[in-house]
């Protein structure tokens, strides 16, 4: 399918299940906002039976060759050559001065196959990066489509959709298996910090696929569900977004708006030790010296939340979808402007109202007190807000 239509390979599926026609754009595709006219059943389905999201709108390469590895390690902060086959990695990469380019994972195939996937095109990059290497790359964005099913019925829908045992399969592993027929790769990730699965096949083969686990799914609760859902489990996961809570590099018009894997309290992805890489330098300096920003999790207490619309003999107003704007955090009782939340969303299942966000690193440890900005009634509030560690909700069956 052509990056041009509108479409993904799932597209005869799911078009017909959009009750209020809420399409999004996505790397040149339509996906939905939401199949049903609010997304509260998607979202409760991805935390008590299972969703399932078309994410192929996501940029995939693949990268053979006999220096594949040596490439990718070139290029992402991970330590990759250090990787197994069947293992799969969580990996941002950065500029030459260590600004956070973009995120996406690797998926170690076979000693000479990985699969890199993107939330933005890095075709160029790569290729910029391969010069002198016994390489190829291969943009496979449109001939590879891809679901994600998430949530605690996952693996028993997984299971018998392909008729295979993935109870051994482990967190950020991946196997192979049939689907209809349908040569599938399964990795154990998903964007929703629960138990989750994404499915990898090849586009021509795409609509068997959803059929399959649709019928597989529906004994145990199997709902289609959109990005609107996604985005509330994702924050709740306390996970990143590109263009939402970071700035990729190559996009920011001042070095104020780019951030380094550090700030962004990604210092465990980095290869600290391995040979050099695309911003080696630039953050060993930067991890010798004190930290000036952090990215943490802010939570906006209720009881303050309440009074502030009390005041006005209102009901307090809680945001019906998860946002995406930058909204001022103070420190307490005071003007000074200490950082600022990115995106945040009332949580259903942990009834909370939680934030991600910037903070300057001696405002930033855990349980500080901040004031968050909040409109009422059209004007301009505090409400006392938290310090809280991320992931909000982490059970244990993400990893068990």
């Amino acid at each position: 399918m052509s990056r041009g239509l509108p479409g993904t390979p799932f597209h005869p599926r799911t078009a017909p299940l959009v009750e209020g026609q809420t399409w999004r754009r996505w790397a040149g595709y339509v996906v939905a906002s939401s199949y049903e006219l609010h997304h509260d059943r998607e979202y409760h389905a991805i935390r008590s039976s299972a969703a399932l999201f078309d994410v192929s709108p996501l940029f995939k390469y693949h990268v053979r060759g006999p220096d594949a590895v040596r490439l990718l390690d070139r290029v992402v902060t991970r330590d990759v050559a250090g990787a197994k086959v069947g293992q799969v990695l969580y990996t941002p990469w950065c500029d030459a001065a260590g600004k956070v380019l973009d995120d996406g994972t690797i998926s170690v195939m076979s000693p000479d196959f990985l699969r890199l996937t993107s939330a933005e095109p890095n075709y160029r990059w790569l290729g910029e990066n391969a010069r002198g290497l016994k390489v190829s790359i291969e943009d496979a964005s449109d001939s590879v489509a891809a679901l994600a099913l998430q949530g605690p019925n996952a693996r028993t829908i997984l299971q018998d959709a392909t008729g295979t045992d993935l109870s051994s399969l482990r967190f950020f592993r991946l196997t192979n298996a049939l689907i209809r027929g349908v040569p599938a790769t399964i990795t154990r990730t998903g964007y929703t910090g629960d138990l989750g699965y994404e499915i990898w096949v090849e586009a021509q083969h795409a609509l068997p696929v959803w059929d399959a686990l649709m019928a597989a799914g529906a004994p145990h609760g199997i709902t289609p569900a959109g990005i609107l859902a996604l985005d509330v489990a994702r924050i709740e996961a306390g996970l990143l977004l590109l263009d939402v809570d970071y700035v990729p590099a190559r996009k920011a018009l001042i070095e104020q708006q780019k951030s380094s894997p550090l700030e962004l309290g990604l210092e465990w992805t980095i290869g600290f030790d391995k040979p050099s890489f695309v911003g080696h330098e630039a953050l060993v300096a930067e991890r010798a010296r004190p930290p000036e920003w952090r990215f943490v999790g802010v939570e906006v207490m209720w009881e303050p939340l309440e009074a502030l619309y009390a005041e006005v003999g209102l009901a307090p107003r809680l945001p019906t979808t998860a946002w995406r704007t930058s909204v001022p955090l103070f420190a307490p009782d005071s003007d000074r402007q200490v950082g600022y939340a990115t995106s945040g969303c009332w949580s259903p299942l942990l009834k909370r109202y939680l934030t991600l966000a910037h903070l300057e690193a001696a405002s930033a440890e855990s349980g500080a007190e901040l004031d968050m900005e909040i409109t009422v009634e059209h004007r301009r509030k505090r409400a006392r807000a938290h310090v809280r560690p991320t992931p909000f909700f982490n059970p244990e069956r993400k990893r068990a």
